[in-house]
């Protein structure tokens, strides 16, 4: 009994790593960290636009640092241009799915639409398709790959999760500054899933921190892309 318990335990560790785990590779191909090589990180921000990315914007470009953005379809139709002020500005953008769905459970089918119809309209919007997908809470799932493959996106998860959704800043930016490391992917959202008008003011003022931080220590900040 005690055997076959543990080994229900560990069956149901090794799912929930295959689904969420940052190096998994089951469902699909994905990156977490850059070469350990090179002093560089990249900033990428989830769940956007909102009207709070505009803040964002700014201090990246007082920082002269470019960053990757994973917009929702849902946040794009909503605020095109916010979205599109993003890459005018030089920063790479992501598919994060229509609306911020856990991907789960969900059919291939409706990882297609979720994905499609970010991609077609990322790609009207911005001009260029997308490269980057993130899946919401990074949750990936059977069929994926597949998905990913039609639509010529890597998986991109990350090495520090700044948890800057429930977090104040000076924890954000502790956790951040403590997780950086050559080649580190860092996690931040300019939203809240799809809300319409979220609160993100303590994610703009740990970016202003962890901005400060990492050019004061001679960090490059750069796109996923240019990273990896």
């Amino acid at each position: 009994m005690i055997a076959a318990i543990g080994g229900a335990v560990a069956a149901l560790g090794t799912a929930a790593w295959a689904v969420r785990g940052r190096s998994s590779q089951l469902f699909a191909p994905s990156v977490w960290r850059g070469k350990r090589t090179h002093k560089a990180v990249a900033l990428t921000f989830d769940d956007g636009p909102s009207p709070g990315t505009a803040a964002i914007l700014k201090l990246l470009a007082e920082a002269d640092a470019t960053a990757t953005f994973f917009q929702c379809g849902q946040n794009v139709e909503r605020h095109p241009g916010l979205a599109r002020a993003v890459s005018v500005a030089g920063h790479e953008i992501g598919n994060h799915t229509w609306s911020h769905r856990r991907l789960d459970f969900a059919s291939q089918a409706t990882m297609r639409d979720e994905i499609g119809r970010t991609q077609q309209l990322l790609t009207d919007v911005h001009g260029n398709p997308p490269q980057w997908f993130r899946a919401p809470f990074g949750v990936r799932w059977w069929g994926l790959g597949q998905v990913q493959a039609e639509f010529g996106l890597q998986g991109a998860m990350w090495t520090c999760l700044g948890r800057d959704w429930k977090l104040p800043a000076v924890e954000i930016a502790h956790r951040v500054n403590r997780a950086t490391e050559n080649g580190a992917i860092i996690c931040l959202h300019d939203g809240r899933g799809t809300a319409a008008n979220p609160n993100i003011d303590p994610t703009v003022a740990a970016v202003a921190q962890i901005l400060l931080q990492l050019r004061a220590n001679g960090w490059a900040i750069l796109p996923l892309s240019q990273l990896l």
